[in-house]
């Protein structure tokens, strides 16, 4: 047997409800802890999504639940500017940390990375723990934001100062609103440094025996490499709003020039500069588009061989080292975020041929998926048609950075809602289509249950058409001056756009119907789905070693000897890392 007997775990079984499901030092639980926040989280931004649209296309429209929300931003239903931009800020920060960054990584990471690499739980469990409940904290403190008299930061997701550095003095939003939202995201980059610093003692640590690196499956690697850009990137932010907020709170100039006035008040700062802030969070900023994506990338490269039944072209260098090239060129592209901040040409040119040059990796990760494809026995199951709309999605708002890696293009386009639409498909979507892609495949690992596939793919195809049409036609209005975080379309120009709006807000709100589907489908298959098998897909990797949902140290006390890589397929054969037999695809 490739098994021995071992101690089960560094920690004992929970006892009790509230320490075994709520304060929970499991993995498992905690990872189920982050998709269920997640999940809450992005029907929240699809919510203030949906409320955007309904205002964009029809701008009389009453509201009434805003007007009972605030009545000062929203009075008697009816959005006002200053409300719009709230509701953008909130939508931005709630999806990009709490949907984006903390479901591909943090939530299917931790429940999946320790079996993938034979471990009983993750190094440091009450780390772990103490990861998700700062991040929930941090979520709490985002969320208050819509109840206190002040409302939401507007601002935007990108907090620029010196907007967001002087305090209530700028306008709605700016007082309590804006503290809230900083301290909200100082502790979100708390809780990704100690997530990041247990993913990678894991998985350098407690590889079971034989599990070599070049044996990872991808999706590890992935969640690997991700850790160690996170632990980078958030090691900046953090910093950038602690000095936010004693520019805020503590009289300091940071980030406030002399001389600057708001509301006819002379503000008593001097010395600071906005551009050091925006210099500062995009250096971050950037990366944090590779924390989404590179989660993605390794859950579809994980995936992909288990439905077209043979490994990988170029086996598991190419990817992984795809991977590790994109978070490295990630820290040194950051200044395309700022060509028309008043940068010299020649810095605009130094930032805009690395961009250019981070395409490759990209691109040669997309070929590898797409030559993979040749010949192969494909098995059109929810998520290997997720994993393909994400491949879809991907080159579709890759195409659209071409244009804004250039200065003299993205000069024009990076105003409209060209951008929006850019970094929704590069971003959000495609990251979002690689999270269903794992939702559907490790469920029933996580419940023991399958979800119920004509339902999947259900929700697969009207959510694939929903995105085409509105973030194409954001494209198109781009092209066209659209100009975005405007709240109402006004301008001569702009009006003859108006049924390109119309038609974004109904298929957006056909969209987000859409998703309520997947959330009956989810709900319903925990507790009446078809009972799962321990390995349904016919995979290899190690969390298909063992029972359906796993139990309380993952193997039953077994430690596992691995001795194949994870992509041994051969059309409808398949073998094991964990079977001793001879290797069928010499991976």
């Amino acid at each position: 047997m490739a098994e021995t007997q071992v101690h089960a775990a560094h920690h004992a079984p929970s006892q009790g409800f509230i320490r075994k499901y709520v304060f929970s030092v499991d993995h498992k639980i905690i990872g189920i802890q982050y998709l269920t926040l997640s999940m809450v989280s992005a029907f929240i931004g699809m919510a203030l999504s949906w409320a955007m649209r309904i205002h964009l296309a029809y701008p009389d429209f009453r509201i009434p639940i805003l007007g009972w929300l605030s009545p000062n931003g929203a009075p008697n239903g009816l959005m006002t500017p200053e409300y719009y931009l709230s509701l953008m800020t909130m939508h931005g920060t709630i999806m990009a940390f709490f949907v984006l960054t903390a479901a591909p990584f943090a939530g299917f990471g931790n429940f999946v990375l320790p079996i993938q690499v034979g471990a009983a739980d993750m190094a440091f469990p009450r780390l772990n723990m103490s990861s998700f409940w700062v991040t929930f904290v941090g979520f709490l403190l985002a969320a208050a934001t819509f109840f206190i008299p002040d409302g939401p930061p507007l601002s935007g997701w990108t907090a620029y100062a010196p907007l967001s550095a002087v305090g209530s003095v700028a306008g709605p939003g700016q007082g309590l609103g804006q503290t809230l939202w900083v301290l909200s995201i100082a502790m979100f980059c708390v809780a990704s440094l100690m997530g990041a610093l247990n993913f990678i003692v894991t998985t350098l640590d407690m590889r079971t025996k034989g599990l070599t690196l070049s044996r990872l499956p991808l999706s590890t690697w992935a969640w690997f490499i991700d850790a160690w850009v996170s632990l980078l990137a958030f090691a900046v932010l953090l910093p950038c709003g602690l000095l936010l907020a004693l520019d805020r709170l503590g009289g300091t100039s940071f980030f406030i020039p002399g001389g600057l006035v708001f509301n006819d008040q002379l503000q008593p700062h001097s010395g600071g500069s906005p551009l050091l802030f925006q210099h500062l969070f995009w250096f971050f900023g950037h990366p944090e588009v590779y924390i989404i994506i590179l989660p993605a990338f390794g859950i579809v490269s994980h995936i992909f061989p288990t439905f077209i039944r043979k490994p990988l072209v170029g086996g598991w260098k190419v990817i992984t080292f795809a991977e590790i090239a994109v978070g490295t060129l990630s820290f040194v592209v950051w200044g395309h975020h700022m060509f028309v901040s008043g940068m010299s040409p020649f810095m605009a040119m130094v930032f805009s041929v690395p961009t250019l040059f981070i395409t490759i990796p990209s691109v040669i990760a997309v070929l590898v998926w797409v030559f993979s494809l040749y010949g192969a026995n494909i098995r059109f199951d929810t998520p290997m048609l997720y994993s393909l709309g994400f491949v879809s999605l991907f080159i579709t708002g890759g195409i659209g950075g071409f244009f804004l890696a250039q200065p003299s293009t993205d000069s024009y386009l990076h105003a409209t809602s060209f951008v929006v639409g850019h970094f929704h498909f590069t971003m959000g979507l495609s990251a979002i289509f690689a999270t269903f892609a794992g939702f559907y495949y490790w469920y029933p690992k996580i419940f023991g249950r399958t979800m119920n596939e004509k339902l999947g793919k259900l929700h697969f195809w009207l959510s694939f058409v929903g995105v085409y049409c509105v973030f194409i036609t954001l494209h198109l209005t781009g092209f066209a001056g659209s100009v975005r975080r405007y709240s109402a379309f006004v301008d001569d120009f702009m009006i003859p756009l108006m049924p390109a709006q119309r038609f974004m807000t109904i298929s957006a709100l056909l969209l987000g119907a859409a998703q309520f589907i997947f959330l009956f489908n989810a709900i319903w298959s925990r507790f009446k789905g078809p009972k799962s098998s321990d390995n349904p897909w016919g995979a290899t990797t190690l969390e298909w070693a063992t029972t359906s949902p796993p139990p309380f140290d993952n193997f039953g006390g077994r430690q596992l000897t691995v001795y194949h890589g994870p992509m041994e397929y051969d059309d409808e054969a398949s073998v094991m890392q964990t079977s001793p037999e001879a290797s069928i695809a010499g991976t």
